[in-house]
């Protein structure tokens, strides 16, 4: 209706025919466009009215209380009452600090219980009878071997003997020959001169006798010592002339066989001085310490050691220093300190990984802290200091050594001053938050 109005109005209709269709044009477009703007108008104001609605409607936020957190300062920090139950707060005060020295090392065998064996003779391996690992007792056969030395051995062992024989049967005829010449003399039958050859024919059967006995004896030690035979063995060869190139050869100790280094059917030679077998008595250990040349001064036969393993570290061992190197390594410049430790269990093996802490001196009382109270940057130490309950305020500290879970301050710390120990890294990040 609106828009028929203002399309065909009576003025326009009366005036003329020419005016008409130009006036309809313009009147149509004017009345779109307010249309149009009416239209926007009502959305505009319907909307805000309903915002104003939902905005009368909506309930208020609901705002969680803050928590209380502390605050903190330049080097202080106040912690909450929850906070601190979860902190433990101590006095610094004295601890017996012992004397020590810390160094590193390893388990190492015996020596003094342990042997090589070596090829007596140069031959070829028959038989190997003792395996690694295997425990041995003193004579046990551990392989064999055949040489033509060891048949020569028993030949000279032969010869001794026969010699030995033959000189008793020289002194046994010079003998008769005295004993003849003498009685002839007392019958005038015989001369002076006869009886003194026969007793010096004595004399040199005597001297001979003595010589093939000396002979005998050193061909017995010489195969004894090289066969490790008994006298048992030695008498054997000798009455019953045995004449043989296999030789056994025994363990000299008892012990644990540890390394090898021969097959069957190997030739050793005897001038090598290759170690063919190992043998180590396991019932002891040594613990090889290397202490810094700058500390070994202070370290000494009988200071107590207490020894950890990485390979147990549940464990603690308690050793005594026995013995104390001569000389420092020319490249690592530490000096090897030796104890002895029993090993009944057989834990304790060679080239495990050790760290020593020897006890060098009786304990000096020094001002302490907890470990867990040290906070620690780079070459810096701090630690918190209550101010009052709930306040602390961080100081450096100078600290010295570490025992027993406390460690020594040196400097910027008073007796009785109390500390927080337990919870002291949590102090410090709400301090760098």
């Amino acid at each position: 209706m609106l828009d028929s109005w203002t399309s065909n109005p009576p003025e326009a209709s009366a005036a003329g025919a020419p005016e008409g269709p130009k006036l309809q044009q313009r009147s149509g477009g004017r009345g779109k466009t307010i249309a149009v703007v009416l239209a926007l108008l009502l959305a505009v104001a319907g909307g805000a009215h309903l915002w104003r609605g939902a905005q009368v409607e909506a309930p208020a936020p609901v705002v969680a209380p803050k928590p209380d957190t502390g605050s903190k300062s330049a080097d202080s920090v106040t912690v909450a009452q929850m906070q601190a139950r979860q902190l433990v707060v101590a006095p610094a005060q004295a601890f017996a600090f012992s004397q020590q020295r810390m160094a590193i090392g390893q388990i190492a065998f015996n020596e003094d219980a342990s042997t090589v064996v070596v090829a007596p003779f140069s031959g070829r391996v028959i038989k190997v009878l003792a395996k690694i690992g295997e425990d041995v007792k003193r004579g046990a056969p551990l392989f064999e071997i055949e040489s033509p030395e060891v048949s020569q051995a028993h030949t000279d062992l032969i010869a001794a003997a026969l010699a030995v024989d033959k000189s008793h049967a020289q002194m046994a005829l010079a003998k008769r020959v005295l004993d003849r010449q003498s009685g002839l003399l007392a019958e005038r039958a015989t001369s002076q001169r006869e009886v003194d050859q026969a007793r010096n024919e004595m004399a040199s059967a005597e001297l001979d006798l003595k010589t093939a006995q000396g002979g005998l004896l050193g061909a017995r030690n010489k195969l004894r010592v090289l066969t490790g035979h008994s006298e048992k063995a030695l008498a054997t060869i000798q009455e019953q002339r045995i004449v043989s190139g296999l030789l056994t050869v025994a363990s000299p100790i008892d012990g644990t066989v540890v390394a090898r280094k021969i097959g069957p059917g190997q030739f050793v030679r005897s001038d090598s001085g290759d170690a063919l077998y190992t043998i180590s008595d396991l019932s002891t250990m040594w613990l090889k310490a290397s202490v810094p040349e700058n500390e070994v001064r202070f370290v000494q036969v009988g200071h107590e050691a207490e020894v950890r393993l990485n390979a147990m570290p549940e464990r603690v061992f308690k050793a005594r220093i026995s013995a104390v190197g001569a000389a420092s390594d020319a490249v690592t410049h530490r000096v090897v300190v030796r104890s002895e430790l029993d090993n009944p269990d057989r834990v304790l093996r060679p080239e495990m990984f050790a760290s020593f802490r020897i006890f060098t001196g009786a304990p000096t009382p020094a001002l302490a802290v907890p470990v867990e109270a040290v906070i620690r940057e780079a070459s810096r130490s701090f630690v918190w200091v209550e101010e009052k309950p709930l306040t602390y305020r961080r100081r450096k500290v100078v600290i010295g050594s570490e025992q027993d879970g406390r460690v020594e301050i040196r400097e910027g710390l008073e007796a009785g001053e109390r500390v927080v120990g337990k919870g002291a890294i949590f102090v410090d990040n709400e301090w760098k938050q």
